[in-house]
């Protein structure tokens, strides 16, 4: 589905990625690891439009998307959960719902707000109040609500559980879970690495801007001097 290739990027005169690579399978979950100011964030962002590449390729079904705008990136099959979840916070939870809700693909079974509310219950409650009356939980539960409802090809979460409390973060698993059973491939950035064993299919991890090892949560388990020497566990 989605293939990366040789991937680098830089912001203005300060070059960030230097060779990143990575593939995502239909129905996948893959994850993108590394330590902090390892450029993960920054190969988020090169995928989806927000930066544009000096090199390398970014393949989606088939097509080139490097270098694309955010918004033709997304209308192409890419949803996005970023950093710090950006809900709309001056619109109530329905209203960022509908924002973004469309079905290019055809989907015969599309997210719809009912079908949203009914994956994250405690969100039903709460469909008329702000964004910025919603707790942290909420508010990444509807950040992905609000991804999914365009009926993504494929789904990215940048740092899936940062900050939560721990319950919410086994929720938040779980809907991960569920979304794979349901054929979502996703790509997702975390340091549970417990957590991300248990769903991923695959790990790539990166280190200053490269990619140094890629394998299944069994192959890692395999190498502790790997975790150990890029990932700090």
């Amino acid at each position: 589905m989605l293939e990366v290739r040789h991937l680098e990027t830089s912001y203005g005169s300060s070059q960030v990625l230097y060779g990143i690579e990575l593939h995502i399978g239909v129905g996948q979950v893959v994850t993108l690891m590394g330590r902090n100011g390892m450029g993960k964030t920054t190969t988020i962002k090169s995928i989806c439009g927000m930066v544009a590449p000096q090199a390398g390729s970014i393949i989606l079904e088939g097509q080139d998307i490097a270098g694309l705008p955010s918004h033709t990136i997304a209308r192409a099959g890419i949803g996005l959960v970023p950093e710090g979840r950006q809900i709309f916070p001056n619109l109530t939870v329905k209203e960022n719902l509908v924002a973004t809700a469309h079905n290019l693909a055809g989907s015969p079974n599309p997210w719809t707000i009912d079908r949203v509310l009914d994956f994250f219950p405690s969100l039903a409650s709460r469909i008329n109040g702000m964004g910025n009356e919603l707790s942290g939980g909420e508010q990444q539960m509807l950040a992905i609500g609000r991804a999914i409802m365009t009926n993504p090809k494929l789904l990215i979460l940048d740092e899936a559980t940062e900050g939560l409390a721990p319950q919410i973060r086994a929720d938040i698993w779980l809907s991960l879970a569920e979304l794979k059973s349901e054929g979502q491939a996703i790509l997702v950035i975390d340091k549970n690495l417990a957590a991300l064993n248990r769903i991923a299919d695959q790990h790539f991890i990166i280190e200053k801007g490269v990619s140094v090892w890629s394998g299944t949560p069994k192959e890692l388990d395999a190498e502790p001097k790997i975790k150990e020497r890029y990932l700090g566990v």
